[in-house]
């Protein structure tokens, strides 16, 4: 049984198969995590396949991972690396400056590595993803396991709403660091460079799902199948 793809589906496969045409013969790619770039994932597995197409990758979670291992996708270890030519990811949500809220997936942390080591981070998201202002969405941080009632409490000291994110059978949601999510709400407007640095000094976070100065092109689709491109 064949099934039609939704609009948002639509929407964002097309901005996948528009990243897929800035990918060149040789590059080392970062590969995000999200269902945006796993449709890119699947365009590039395809392509390699019927062009045989030379590239390499590094993924920014297991999902990432298994799914380009499993299209026989070049796999490098990042660990050996200090650049890498493109990555292409998606976002919960981004504003008119690229800053971006991440991590909805729980790979926040490895994705914000992977887009500093390379040369540009190409940006993949369907048109609802588009926010005058950040902050609809919440915010996820990466926090340590050890004493992480005491880092939330902290957050919250700061006056913003963070509850640790479960999994859907009620247990504490682990990251592929081994490490808990606290999802942060904001009751009023969001901050994003503030919020951050007040939010990353809190002993026990390692990282915030700001994405700050990090976007380069960013290829928005719509459910008709158009592609808008932001430079």
């Amino acid at each position: 049984m064949i099934t039609t793809p939704s609009a948002r589906e639509s929407a964002k496969m097309a901005a996948a198969r528009a990243a897929l045409g800035y990918i060149k013969e040789g590059m080392v790619i970062g590969l995000g995590t999200g269902s945006t770039t796993a449709f890119f994932i699947q365009f590039l597995i395809e392509k390699i396949q019927k062009t045989g197409l030379a590239v390499k990758a590094v993924a920014t979670s297991e999902n990432s991972y298994k799914q380009a291992q499993g299209g026989k996708v070049p796999l490098v270890d990042v660990n050996r690396l200090v650049q890498l030519d493109m990555t292409v990811d998606g976002a919960d949500e981004i504003d008119g400056r690229k800053r971006m809220i991440k991590g909805g997936g729980g790979a926040l942390m490895r994705e914000k590595i992977v887009a500093s080591m390379s040369r540009e981070m190409i940006v993949i998201v369907d048109n609802d993803k588009l926010v005058e202002h950040l902050g609809k969405c919440r915010l996820p941080v990466e926090v340590l396991p050890f004493a992480h009632l005491a880092t939330l409490d902290k957050i919250r000291t700061l006056g913003f709403d963070a509850s640790l994110r479960l999994t859907d059978k009620g247990n504490i949601y682990i990251t592929d660091n081994g490490n808990y999510i606290a999802d942060v709400a904001f009751e009023n407007e969001c901050f994003p460079e503030r919020d951050h640095a007040l939010i990353s000094a809190i002993p026990g976070v390692l990282e915030t799902g700001f994405f700050l100065n990090l976007a380069g092109r960013v290829f928005v689709g719509h459910p008709d199948g158009h592609v808008d491109l932001i430079q």
